[in-house]
């Protein structure tokens, strides 16, 4: 068997950071010198490279233009490499990896994303072992395929699917919950692999990279108390095209008067809302409720159990797309990439 060529890319985030032993400030780590900053790397039977962004952006800065410059990277070392692991800013991974996801269609090569919550030169980073243990996910194959064809986020002890991923914590090492997927693998003493839960691309089909991707879109969370000035001024906006409203529990929301009618106006004008949850797990169900309905009549799209992350970038993603409006519902509650159940 040959050695499994895996192609690490640094964006940027805290994993990249170490303390300057003069000042104690953090500045960016050089990835040339990976092997000599974490020498347990040369017990892994692979082959590392390493790309890194000329500027390492902080991951509070990352955009789509980012994503493209990933999804390019990755496009044009797609032949050579055998696994991609993409270093990355905790706070919007999740959101660039559910990018990912739909950016990159026929996949058939894993992307891991991981990052941090404490620099790699810390005494007691979390840095080291989402490192190593992402570049084996990546390596892992079965007679030269790879057993991982998808987006994936390993953190701490965690692989899960990328667009299913939620940030849930800032201080602790377990960042990041899949609260609506069971974990694709756990690390312990064994790398445990949960392959029925694995996606299974179409064997065959070419890599195509989706870039187009339209950021006329927002999000909105309800509360108690919302008033109608302010939903007029975002459903009344001529630029946005589509939107995600974080409605309660399974989807429901006020039925008062004004409130329907103005989502109602706002979908007979094209514009595209979608229906999550904000609670943190479970899905919405448009009609249990009579809360939720009128909802379903007016031509809300249900965005069923999908992460607010991967609501949004599909989102732009299918917006993108020039999708017949007709067509664009049924499209967007079907699972294009392991997104939704």
């Amino acid at each position: 068997m040959k050695k499994q060529n895996i192609l690490l890319i640094y964006t940027g985030g805290t994993i990249g950071m170490v303390k300057d032993v003069n000042t104690g400030a953090l500045k960016a780590f050089d990835f040339n010198n990976l092997i000599q900053r974490i020498p347990e790397l040369r017990l892994l039977d692979c082959n590392i490279e390493t790309i890194s962004f000329e500027e390492p952006i902080d991951s509070s800065n990352i955009n789509p233009e980012y994503w493209c410059v990933i999804a390019d990277t990755i496009k044009d070392n797609y032949k050579r490499f055998d696994g991609f692991v993409v270093l990355h800013g905790s706070d919007t991974m999740s959101y660039s990896a559910s990018a990912l996801s739909f950016i990159l269609e026929n996949l058939a090569k894993p992307i891991i994303f991981t990052g941090s919550q404490l620099p790699i030169g810390d005494l007691r980073t979390d840095a080291k072992e989402n490192l190593i243990t992402s570049i084996q996910l990546a390596t892992l194959n079965n007679n030269g395929i790879p057993i991982i064809r998808e987006v994936g986020l390993y953190f701490e002890y965690k692989l899960y699917r990328g667009n299913r991923t939620t940030k849930i914590n800032a201080e602790h090492f377990e960042a990041f919950e899949s609260l609506n997927y069971p974990n694709l693998a756990e690390s312990g003493v064994n790398l445990n692999v949960n392959k029925e839960y694995l996606l299974k691309p179409n064997e065959g089909l070419a890599l195509k990279v989706n870039k187009k991707l339209d950021t006329n879109v927002a999000i909105l969370k309800l509360f108690p108390g919302i008033s109608k000035p302010i939903l007029e001024a975002v459903l009344r906006s001529k630029l946005i095209k589509g939107l995600v409203i974080e409605t309660y529990g399974s989807g429901n929301a006020t039925t008062e008067t004004w409130f329907i009618d103005l989502l109602r106006e706002a979908v007979k004008r094209g514009m595209y809302i979608i229906n999550v949850t904000q609670c943190a797990g479970g899905s919405v169900n448009m009609g249990q409720y009579e809360t939720s309905s009128q909802l379903k009549e007016i031509g809300i799209i249900s965005g069923k159990d999908l992460t607010t992350e991967a609501a949004i970038t599909k989102l732009m993603y299918l917006i993108g797309q020039d999708i017949n409006p007709l067509e664009f519902q049924s499209i967007y509650e079907t699972s294009l990439r392991g997104e939704m159940s």
